[in-house]
């Protein structure tokens, strides 16, 4: 298969290197910045363009969208007009316009889009969705989860207010970029988000024009209540989720790779070691990618999901916005 790799920031720098790993037949990559594509084409050993027609001439099978969530939408429309199936960085847009169009272009030419919601395949949270879908804690009630880093610290040695994170026109702000944690939640919970509500601006002295903190609530169809917090303001990584049930609660922490289990029945804590390379979420999620595109699996993280998800983060932004609670 020919996989073209539009963008070779880290992230896409990242998924050359893992594509290569997996011995994808073929891989290729395009972006504007001829500094960073000689880099690519000096360590890696493969085709590089700058001509963006030149390099879908090679009749590509998928792209890997790895630029500003502001360009995705062009891109995929692109990809899907090529008859390339389509993985795309998250969220899978900056706005709603267009989302739906896409999905259906996709599925009318049975093309692949799948979106990197990468923290699907975390160890640890694995772990917590089986002790879930085993009623290890009962119905669950109520969720807390939060995330947060400096935004300085992300990506050391480069100027964080030149990222698009920082940026409101190129799809920025930790609502957006955080919608891992949107992603994972609505996943673990296994319902549907019907009200929204969030306090979000910038508050810290970051030079950015987004949002860098946000509070929001969900509430599920199935009435479960859930705290999302982010943020990318704190010193220190943060990462973690704690889920009540009525038989018991379940805590995760990234920093700490442990999986807490308290139940009633037992009346104690037990821990549960995930250890985990980073990089390894992004293999398996590639590797399913990879799967999806041979009609051998279907996406973890599929266009409606990605959709769904960008709903829920643009509802949270509106909520901060109006002050008004968000109806799904």
């Amino acid at each position: 298969m020919k996989f073209l790799v539009i963008g070779c920031g880290s992230i896409g720098e990242r998924h050359i290197r893992n594509l290569l790993s997996l011995s994808a037949s073929e891989v290729s990559v395009f972006d504007i910045d001829a500094r960073r594509l000689a880099a690519i084409a000096d360590k890696y050993k493969i085709k590089t363009y700058n001509d963006l027609s030149q390099a879908f001439s090679q009749a590509p099978d998928a792209l890997v969208i790895c630029v500003p969530p502001s360009l995705h939408m062009q891109l995929a429309f692109k990809g899907i007009e090529h008859n390339a199936h389509i993985f795309v960085e998250k969220p899978i847009s900056h706005t709603i316009d267009g989302v739906d169009k896409l999905n259906k272009a996709a599925k009318k030419k049975n093309l692949v889009v799948y979106v990197g919601y990468n923290m699907r395949f975390h160890p640890g949270l694995r772990q917590v969705k089986q002790l879930l879908d085993e009623g290890k804690i009962g119905k669950v009630l109520s969720a807390d989860v939060e995330a947060g880093q400096y935004l300085p610290d992300w990506h050391p040695g480069e100027d964080y207010r030149r990222g698009y994170t920082a940026r409101r026109e190129l799809g920025g702000g930790i609502i957006l970029d955080g919608s891992h944690e949107l992603d994972y939640i609505r996943w673990l919970i296994g319902g549907e988000v019907k009200e929204v509500s969030c306090f979000a601006g910038k508050i810290s002295r970051l030079e950015v024009d987004t949002e860098d903190t946000a509070e929001i609530l969900l509430k599920f169809d199935n009435n479960v209540i859930t705290r999302v917090h982010l943020d990318f303001v704190q010193r220190g990584y943060s990462r973690s989720c704690k889920l009540i049930g009525e038989e018991g609660t379940i805590t995760w922490s990234y920093p700490d790779k442990k999986v807490r289990l308290f139940t009633a029945a037992n009346n104690k804590w037990q821990e549960i070691d995930t250890p985990f390379e980073p990089n390894a979420m992004y293999i398996e999620e590639m590797k399913q990618f990879i799967q999806c595109v041979k009609g051998e699996e279907k996406p973890v993280v599929d266009g409606d999901v990605g959709q769904r998800v960008l709903e829920i983060a643009l509802a949270a932004k509106k909520s901060a916005a109006t002050g008004r609670v968000i109806k799904l």
